[in-house]
């Protein structure tokens, strides 16, 4: 499989699992009337609507700031999308695909709701990890996947055409 086409099936493969995820907790089973819900000690679903972007920054409570940020990740998975098309190795343009696919997904929340719907809340004793969806993973483990390619894959694909120095 080509790098666009592996990247292009990730990107629709995060974002479908994400809007799936998130209309079924949110309609089928009714997770604000039920919340929380426990998984497991460390672990449990509960409703945030997060009007910002990742952590929670650059909150927006107008219809002008919830736009702009719509656009803003509309403008960025166009970008992306274009350097996935350029991408030389299935795990750049899957990277960058994971990206695309989380932006999109919160995207779609926004516009549909004015908020991003997150729900995963882990925490052991008395740390806890903010709360987070399936678009929200997608987006950092691609970013890991991006510093990965870049820092250990870059420098072995140079190796490789260039032979060590």
């Amino acid at each position: 499989m080509r790098p666009f086409a592996f990247g292009a099936l990730t990107a629709l493969a995060t974002l479908v699992l994400d809007q799936a995820s998130k209309l079924g907790l949110l309609f089928l089973a009714d997770l604000p009337v039920r919340e929380p819900v426990v998984l497991a000690p460390f672990a449990q679903l509960i409703v945030v609507w997060n009007r910002g972007v990742s952590y929670g920054l650059f909150q927006q409570d107008s219809a002008l700031g919830r736009w702009i940020l719509v656009g803003v990740s509309l403008v960025a998975s166009v970008a992306l999308g274009v350097w996935m098309a350029r991408a030389g190795s299935r795990w750049l343009a899957g990277s960058l695909g994971l990206i695309v696919g989380g932006a999109i997904g919160n995207a779609i929340d926004r516009a549909a709701y004015g908020a991003v719907f997150d729900f995963v809340h882990l925490h052991a004793g008395g740390w806890s990890w903010y709360v987070f969806n399936v678009a929200d993973a997608g987006i950092v483990f691609g970013v890991v996947g991006l510093v990965y390619d870049g820092l250990v894959l870059e420098r072995r694909r140079d190796l490789a055409t260039r032979g060590p120095t």
